[in-house]
C-alpha cells in the first residue's frame, strides 16, 4: 500500500516558503542521515533550483546512521551545484557551530548589520530543525516535539545582528511517487501516524535491516538467520517481548510499533536504510 500525507496546511506552508526565497540568501535543508534521498522533498528542491540559492544540505541524526554510508551520501551531495553537505547531531553543540561559518561562505557580501545574512532552513516533518534552531540562537525558541507537523507556521528569528533566519513549517509533497520513500519516512518519523500500517511498515523496514544488518536482528533479538518471513519475524519478536494476546496469540500490531521504535532510538545499532546508489537502482526499477 502506498503511503501519502499532505495535511492541509502544508500547501500554505509551500506557498510562503516560494515568496520567502525571494529575500534569503541561503537555503538549509536538513535531512535525515539515515535516509538522505528519502527525506529530500522535491519542492524544496524546485523552489531554491527556480531562485538559485546557494544550499546547505544537513544530514541530521548522523549519530544513528551508518558512517561508512554517510559519507557516501557527503560526496554524492556535494557534488550538486551550489550544494554543501555536513554531517550533524543537533544535541550536539559542536555539530552546530559548523553551520553558521559555512553559510556566511556560500553567501559572502552579507556579512553586517546592514546587509545581514539571511537563512531560510526547510525540511520534512521531525527531522530536527528547532533543535538545530534552538542550538543556534542558544535558547529554545522553536517548538520540539517528537511527532511530525509540530511546527505550522513561518517564524522570524534574529540569530544576531548580522544574521536573520526564517524557520518554516515541516513539508512534504502531494504525492511520494516511490513506495518506498513512504515506507523510510514512516519508520523514521516523519509522517504522521495515522497515514500508515505500523505492520506493514515494520515489515518493509525488516526486509531492509535483514539485509543490510542482520548482526543486529541477531543481537538484539536472539533470531538468527535465515530469518523469519513476513509476520513471522514480528511473531518472533512478540515471543521474544512478551507480547501475548488471549490464547497465546502474539500481538503483531505491538511488535511492529516495537521494533520501530528500535530503529527510531538507535537500538539496533548504527543503520542506513539506503545509499545513494541503491536509491538509484530503486528509481530505475520504478521508472
Amino acid at each position: 500500500m502506498s503511503i501519502q500525507w499532505f495535511p492541509g496546511h502544508m500547501t500554505a506552508a509551500k506557498n510562503n516558503a516560494e515568496k520567502a526565497m525571494e529575500i534569503n540568501d541561503v537555503i538549509i535543508e536538513v535531512l535525515d542521515a539515515r535516509i538522505p534521498g528519502s527525506s529530500v522533498n522535491p519542492v524544496i528542491k524546485n523552489i531554491r533550483a527556480g531562485r538559485q540559492r546557494p544550499h546547505l544540505k544537513i544530514l541530521n541524526k548522523s549519530d544513528l546512521a551508518d558512517p561508512k554510508i554517510t559519507e557516501h551520501w557527503l560526496d554524492y551531495f556535494n557534488g550538486q551545484p551550489k550544494t554543501q553537505a555536513i554531517t550533524v547531531s543537533a544535541k550536539n553543540r559542536n555539530d552546530i557551530k559548523k553551520i553558521l561559518p559555512l553559510c556566511q561562505k556560500l553567501a559572502p557580501h552579507r556579512d553586517s548589520s546592514i546587509k545581514p545574512l539571511r537563512i531560510m532552513i526547510m525540511g520534512v516533518p521531525n527531522v530536527g530543525k528547532s533543535t538545530i534552531i534552538n542550538a543556534l540562537h542558544h535558547k529554545k525558541i522553536a517548538k520540539v516535539g517528537d511527532i511530525p507537523a509540530v511546527t505550522k507556521s513561518q517564524q522570524r528569528i534574529e540569530i544576531n545582528k548580522q544574521t536573520i533566519l526564517t524557520d518554516t513549517p515541516g513539508m512534504m509533497w502531494p504525492k511520494i511517487n516511490y513506495e518506498l520513500d513512504g515506507f523510510f519516512l514512516a519508520a523514521s518519523n516523519n509522517i504522521g501516524s495515522n497515514a500508515y500500517d505500523e505492520i506493514e511498515t515494520a515489515l518493509e523496514l525488516a526486509d531492509v535491516i535483514k539485509l543490510r544488518y542482520p548482526e543486529s536482528i541477531s543481537k538484539k533479538y536472539g533470531l538468527q538467520a535465515p530469518f523469519p518471513e513476513d509476520e513471522l519475524f514480528l511473531d518472533g519478536i512478540a515471543k521474544e517481548r512478551g507480547f501475548i494476546l488471549k490464547k497465546g496469540k502474539p500481538n503483531l500490531e505491538k511488535a511492529a510499533i516495537s521494533f520501530i521504535n528500535d530503529y527510531r532510538q538507535g537500538l539496533l545499532g548504527r543503520i542506513s536504510l539506503e545509499t545513494p546508489s541503491s536509491r538509484e537502482k530503486m528509481i530505475e526499477r520504478n521508472t
